[in-house]
């Protein structure tokens, strides 16, 4: 068991080098294909800060374990959904880009040290989260493409990479160890320090 927590030290600490070595808020375009579903489901990998804070959001919610976690979850993209229509609306939504640098730091936080709220205060902070993070999609959409079928693209994307890291913490848990969800948080908290830094 010793050795398989010096691994997954070795690990964290490979990750972490290779994350902190990106460039904060990395929303890079990607080619449009003019397929508005397509450009959508790929845009939440095209930022590294999004795809950090959707899979931390699995991490966290699976180290719930309560019935109802998965409401954290499934809160982020409908609520999501709500800050890209404030974006397309052209409503003003102020600190969008340190919203989402927060939300990377803050959950890995509470990774971190395996924090359990109750699921009506889980759902309230991941909505806050998701609002940022919505908007920001809001306003990258290219103008030609259908907001529909862009939105659901992007809401598939999010649903797929909050599953990836509710099902990877659970099998951390079982067959690696507990604390390994637990080493993830302290890099995610290290990034988003690192963004927030860089917007500073």
């Amino acid at each position: 068991m010793k050795l398989n927590k010096l691994r997954c030290l070795y690990v964290v600490a490979a990750l972490d080098s290779a994350m902190i070595s990106l460039p904060a808020m990395a929303h890079d375009s990607v080619l449009h294909s003019m397929n508005a579903l397509q450009d959508g489901f790929l845009h939440p990998f095209t930022g590294f800060d999004h795809l950090l804070a959707m899979l931390a959001i699995g991490i966290w919610a699976a180290q719930q374990k309560h019935g109802r976690a998965w409401l954290i979850p499934a809160s982020f993209p409908l609520m999501m959904v709500v800050g890209g229509a404030l974006a397309l609306a052209g409503i003003a939504l102020p600190g969008v880009e340190h919203s989402i640098a927060t939300s990377v730091l803050v959950l890995g936080l509470l990774i971190s040290f395996a924090v359990r709220l109750p699921v009506s205060a889980g759902v309230a902070l991941v909505s806050v989260f998701a609002m940022a993070h919505g908007y920001a999609h809001g306003q990258e959409m290219p103008v030609y493409e259908s907001a529909v079928l862009y939105g659901a693209g992007f809401v598939l994307a999010t649903v797929l990479i909050h599953a990836a890291g509710w099902f990877a913490s659970n099998a951390a848990q079982k067959m690696l160890t507990s604390t390994l969800p637990r080493y993830a948080g302290v890099m995610i908290t290290l990034v988003g320090a690192f963004f927030l830094s860089a917007l500073a």
